[in-house]
């Protein structure tokens, strides 16, 4: 019970200060022109989630499909997800955000008790909905070096399909680092556990990531993600992986991406690969 107290404790204590810390903004800040700052800059592909935060009135939708290898140590192992992220702008520099999986049928086939191939009944349709928010930490949004707190929460809803369904709350800190005016460097630090109880601790997983993104060439219309993860759990110890993609920007809110995956070891995962849309509306 020490562990999940210490874990809620620590979730709250990041999230009091970011609202407070980010009441103060720099007007002076001279750094919305920026590429990095003005061209849409979606939370998918990949582990990363970006520092960028949607300003009051802007929606923001970032849809894809990913392949995941039966050995992968994260996403849905052997099965192909069709993944949803709705953003949306709120007051006092908050975000507040949606993610829906929704899995495809498997072809996979499992041995019957006599031997023979019998159905795959493993879960499918829409996996439970993750709903959290954003919250900045530092003193001024869309800064050069900027971070930011993002709570989230699995909840216990989707297809009857999904089994032993719980409550599963997330933290991430989230920081950034931009590069001259058109890169930037990204890293993740957080945390996910089963349930608000003791138990759940034991089966939580703990994320890291590092990712570089830019464009390529002297224009911003293409560019790449390159980013290495690892992920840790009692059970399994640490599992590090690596993503790397291309994305075609034709417009400043609008951005197509594929991308590809695999773990870094034998026991992290085999090949994902993956493509997507990110369309952001509003000023």
């Amino acid at each position: 019970m020490r562990k999940t107290t210490l874990l809620t404790v620590g979730a709250l204590l990041l999230a009091g200060p970011a609202r407070t810390l980010a009441q103060t903004t720099d007007p002076r800040i001279d750094n919305e022109e920026s590429p990095f700052v003005r061209l849409i800059r979606p939370d998918r592909p990949g582990q990363t989630i970006t520092t960028n935060m949607l300003y009051p009135g802007q929606f923001q939708l970032e849809t894809g499909l990913t392949r995941y290898d039966a050995s992968s140590s994260v996403g849905y192992a052997g099965r192909s997800a069709w993944g949803s992220t709705l953003r949306v702008g709120f007051f006092n520099h908050i975000e507040l955000r949606a993610t829906q999986n929704y899995l495809l049928a498997s072809t996979a086939r499992s041995l019957a008790t006599e031997g023979e191939a019998a159905p795959y009944t493993g879960p499918v349709g829409f996996a439970p909905l993750n709903v959290g928010a954003k919250f900045l930490a530092s003193s001024t949004q869309n800064a050069s070096s900027q971070v930011v707190v993002l709570l989230d929460m699995n909840l216990r809803n989707g297809d009857a399909t999904f089994t032993n369904k719980q409550l599963e709350p997330g933290a991430r800190l989230l920081i950034s680092q931009q590069l001259g005016q058109r890169f930037g460097l990204e890293g993740n630090l957080g945390f996910r556990q089963r349930a608000f109880t003791a138990e759940g601790t034991k089966y939580g997983q703990y994320l890291t990531t590092l990712a570089l993104n830019g464009p390529l060439g002297p224009t911003t219309h293409f560019g790449f993600f390159a980013e290495t993860y690892a992920t840790w759990q009692r059970q399994q110890g640490w599992l590090p992986g690596f993503t790397s993609g291309l994305y075609w920007r034709p417009i400043p809110g609008m951005r197509f991406d594929v991308t590809g995956g695999h773990g870094l070891t034998s026991q992290a995962g085999g090949l994902t690969v993956g493509g997507g849309v990110s369309v952001r509306l509003g000023r």
